[in-house]
């Protein structure tokens, strides 16, 4: 029975993962200061870390996030009343059944359309959320949101939803480019619900990407097994030490891996041979951080206006519905 409600349609190229990942790797090493992309954290094992992540004490976001949405769920559904939630990222789908029981609840929702580059997480669940809820259609979609989502034949109106500050992780340009291929891929009786995360005290900050437990030390160096497992890499993950920076004129956290001492590494299946410095970084990760005024300004620039903005009790974290303009 689930299979006839649930359907996976995979539009990522054979050779994705193993032509993208040396593509970043290449380019990330070669420039100064080195990076990767936070993409790549997110094997099985890496996947794991950050569940475990979201549950720590000083890991406030996905808490502060849950808490709007579950007050604002019922009000969402009332207020859009969608046939589809298409869901950007959606990895485990946990935080996304707040707005499928307010939106299954409000009757208008027929079909849940996850996407995530992830197969694996796509399948289980979607066939969870089949089980769970049995009058919804569930239409799964692996693909790159990066590289525009591939929204056609949904049921309109549609709520497209980008949760957990994801959007962060992109830098301004980045993120215009985004917003802009969103407002053009979404109808006029479309919105967006985005999550946000807002600027507030670095010493929280800190504590949230530098838990005292080392679990988020140990997932950004779950980066340098990926790449010696795919690419033939010798990282040595114990030579580098995870640190935590907020960077206050971008006002955005920063998590990077820095070299204990003088090293070579070499990336044997791209030929590559890598000098680091002692003390030298390789940035993992971006995290931007928002406020009200400038984020509704750049998403007035590329191409929405929004029309509701809620924040969690703490002021921590913001939930916002926006429409293409």
């Amino acid at each position: 029975m689930n299979e006839s409600r649930f359907t996976l349609d995979d539009r990522l190229p054979a050779d994705y993962f193993t032509s993208t990942l040396r593509a970043d790797v290449r380019h990330g090493l070669a420039e100064a200061p080195r990076s990767l992309p936070p993409k790549w954290f997110y094997d099985k094992h890496g996947s794991d870390l950050f569940e475990q992540i979201t549950r720590l004490p000083e890991y406030y976001p996905t808490r502060a996030e849950q808490e709007i949405l579950t007050r604002r769920a019922p009000e969402i559904a009332t207020l859009i009343r969608p046939a589809t939630l298409i869901e950007l990222g959606s990895g485990s789908s946990r935080k996304t059944r707040l707005l499928l029981d307010a939106l299954t609840a409000g009757g208008t929702l027929r079909r849940y359309a996850p996407l995530d580059v992830s197969a694996t997480a796509l399948e289980e669940a979607g066939q969870a959320i089949c089980r769970d809820y049995p009058g919804l259609e569930v239409a799964a979609t692996v693909a790159d949101f990066e590289s525009g989502p591939p929204l056609s034949d949904e049921p309109g109106p549609r709520l497209l939803a980008f949760l957990g500050s994801t959007v962060g992780n992109l830098d301004a340009e980045q993120r215009q480019v985004f917003y802009r291929t969103l407002s053009l891929a979404l109808s006029s009786d479309d919105v967006l619900l985005l999550g946000a995360d807002l600027v507030k005290d670095p010493a929280v900050l800190i504590r949230a990407y530098d838990d005292a437990a080392g679990v988020t030390a140990e997932f950004n160096r779950n980066v340098l097994h990926v790449l010696n497992r795919e690419l033939g890499a010798d990282f040595d993950p114990d030579a580098f030490e995870h640190v935590a920076v907020w960077n206050t004129e971008h006002e955005r956290m920063e998590m990077r891996l820095r070299s204990r001492t003088a090293q070579t590494v070499k990336v044997r299946d791209l030929d590559l041979s890598v000098d680091f410095g002692p003390g030298e970084d390789l940035r993992t990760e971006i995290s931007c951080k928002f406020r009200r005024e400038s984020l509704t300004a750049e998403l007035k620039a590329g191409g929405f206006t929004v029309r509701q903005w809620w924040t969690d009790s703490a002021d921590r974290f913001a939930l916002l519905l926006a429409v293409p303009t």
